[in-house]
């Protein structure tokens, strides 16, 4: 958690975000309504007119009773009275389209952030807490709503209303506007300058004890199995409480910050009463105002007071939303270490016919490379294994063949096309993974199967469970195929998940087939079944078979020997064992362990 935080914290001082960016965000979702925009600040900006003309109309009011003119005294309250509902309707109207236009642009900014993550690279994911990604994810959808709030219904009314205000009284009594707009203007100036300098690091601190406390959550909820496998509860608790000691010391700290503005605006407060309320008075006193100038004072009082009380608010909350968007807009600009060219095309893939050209590639942060050089031509239906010990470049293969890195130099074509020039979801769909540990999705046993052919009929999953010696443990559930499998699978054993995964590759019925360990889940009944399946979904198709176990390369059209990056051998098993090379040698040592493992047995 420590280090993940380290790295938070460190990406965060390399790269900043300004307001500037976190507001053009926020008008690039509103810039896209331009019509509800009108009838939001239509609604609001006239129901706050409403709202400034009123302590005028208090005058007039006041004006009239001195004046013992009781017809007039009427008409103005009536048109107080009308003033006033006038501001209730229209701030109804604006405030009612503004919740409606946020909801949908809260979706699109989630929807959107949510497809940049998931086209993220494999290293970014690999680095990155999930329950990190998710609370940046919810808590920026929310900030977005706190911040559009905070602007449109906060912000922007407050200061048409105190422009509105002021510019009144200076028109009334410039001694008494003047005073008035000096308190006003110092008590916004000491709200922005606390919520900046103050407020907003203990904020971001916060938001950053927030992220890695959900992500120690999440870490340790997802790996339950081995908490309780190893019966290390008291541990996870522990750990859990180390990271909620961090979260409520900077969380306190932030709200003993926010309590201390509070009471510094608190104070400003008195002083614009005694600049609003005394001024007027002391007009009075000196002659140079009338009872009814006083009226006009306390009814702008009250009325600026309401808005300026809010100032602190709406600039703290304001402020509070823009440090939650920042892992937005670092989320929305992050540059894809893997992304589609511009104008990528749908990929065209029958054949299966794949080649690897003169292909450079080095892992990030890795100064060797992986291949240099490196050349392979797999023909079209052909079946190769892929063997090699660990780090020898099989799976580097695999996963370039996937384009889940980009090469360094050179080409890697599938069909005759450059896998950079065609969309990465048209090549991922075209080629049906089998992984050695199965990643299913809490969904319906019917939904894993049919992810990897969503549009395929039930009847179509069901005879893909059949041949991959699913159906019959599927049956016997008491939902069948309706059954929630749990998280990532959970509620199946991994022989199950396995036989799932390849039901699920059978469904896809892509022209090329990767099968990573494949059989590794299952006891040795199973695994006889499943390689009569397995046998039939390769015909035909161009397969890579990624093997620990050389035993079940035996049937293949070729197998090739990894090392370092190169491949050193290739042939036939028979071919290979003839030779006395290195795969000779990777096979003999595998048999020794067998038997060593069957005479300890006995």
């Amino acid at each position: 958690m420590q280090e993940t935080e380290n790295e938070d914290r460190h990406r965060q001082q390399e790269d900043p975000v300004s307001f500037r960016e976190i507001t053009r965000l926020v008008w690039r979702y509103w810039r896209r309504t331009p019509l509800a925009v009108a009838i939001i600040s239509g609604g609001i900006g006239t129901a706050i007119g409403c709202d400034v003309a009123l302590p005028l109309i208090a005058r007039e009011i006041a004006q009239s009773v001195q004046d013992n003119n009781i017809s007039r005294a009427g008409l103005m309250m009536g048109t107080f009275l009308a003033t006033a509902a006038g501001y209730f309707v229209l701030y109804q109207i604006g405030y009612r389209k503004l919740c409606s236009e946020t909801i949908a642009h809260m979706e699109q900014l989630l929807q959107d952030t949510f497809a940049k993550v998931q086209r993220a690279g494999t290293d970014w994911h690999a680095n990155t807490f999930a329950g990190s990604t998710v609370r940046k994810l919810t808590r920026g959808m929310w900030a977005f709503d706190g911040f559009s709030d905070t602007v449109i219904s906060g912000l922007m009314p407050t200061a048409l209303l105190l422009t509105g205000s002021l510019g009144l009284m200076v028109w009334q009594h410039p001694l008494m506007g003047l005073a008035s707009g000096v308190s006003v203007a110092l008590y916004i100036a000491v709200a922005i300058t606390l919520s900046l300098h103050y407020i907003a690091p203990t904020n971001r601190k916060a938001n950053l004890q927030d992220s890695a406390l959900s992500g120690t959550l999440a870490d340790a909820i997802t790996c339950i199995a081995a908490i309780k496998s190893f019966g290390a509860e008291n541990r996870e608790d522990e750990r859990l409480a180390q990271a909620t000691r961090l979260w409520h010391s900077t969380t306190l700290t932030n709200w003993t910050r926010m309590q201390n503005m509070t009471a510094v605006m608190n104070v400003l407060v008195l002083c614009n009463m005694a600049a609003i309320i005394g001024m007027p008075v002391w007009l009075w006193q000196q002659g140079q105002a009338q009872a009814a100038d006083v009226a006009y004072g306390l009814t702008a009082y009250f009325l600026i007071s309401g808005s300026i009380r809010q100032v602190a608010n709406n600039v703290r909350n304001l402020q509070k939303a823009s440090n939650e968007l920042e892992d937005v807009v670092r989320l929305q600009r992050m540059r894809l270490s893997v992304d589609d060219a511009p104008g990528a095309r749908p990929a065209r893939i029958e054949r299966g016919e794949i080649r690897f050209n003169q292909v450079d590639f080095a892992y990030a942060g890795q100064s060797q490379r992986i291949y240099s050089n490196f050349n392979l031509h797999i023909r079209a239906g052909e079946k190769v294994g892929l063997v090699g010990a660990s780090g020898s470049g099989k799976s580097t293969c695999i996963k370039l063949l996937q384009r889940l890195y980009d090469v360094t130099d050179g080409s890697i074509e599938v069909d005759g096309q450059d896998l950079r020039g065609i969309s990465q979801s048209s090549l991922r769909s075209r080629i049906a993974l089998v992984p050695q540990e199965p990643v299913l999705f809490h969904r319906s046993l019917a939904e894993n199967i049919r992810y990897g052919r969503m549009q395929a009929s039930l009847a179509d999953v069901m005879d893909a469970a059949r041949q991959a010696h699913a159906h019959g443990f599927i049956s016997q559930l008491s939902q069948g195929y309706e059954t929630l499998v749990g998280e990532r699978g959970v509620k199946l054993s991994g022989g199950e998940r396995q036989r799932v995964a390849i039901a699920r590759a059978i469904l896809a019925d892509a022209p090329i087939l990767v099968l990573d360990e494949a059989t590794s889940s299952l006891d040795s009944v199973s695994e006889a079944l499943i390689q009569d399946a397995l046998d039939r979904l390769m015909d035909g198709r161009t397969t890579l078979i990624v093997a620990h176990r050389l035993s079940t390369l035996r049937a293949v059209d070729r197998i090739l020997v990894f090392d370092h990056g190169q491949i050193v051998e290739e042939g036939s098993h028979q071919e290979l064992m003839a030779r006395n090379g290195r795969y000779r040698q990777l096979y003999d040592t595998q048999q020794l362990g067998i038997e060593a493992e069957v005479t300890a047995a006995h």
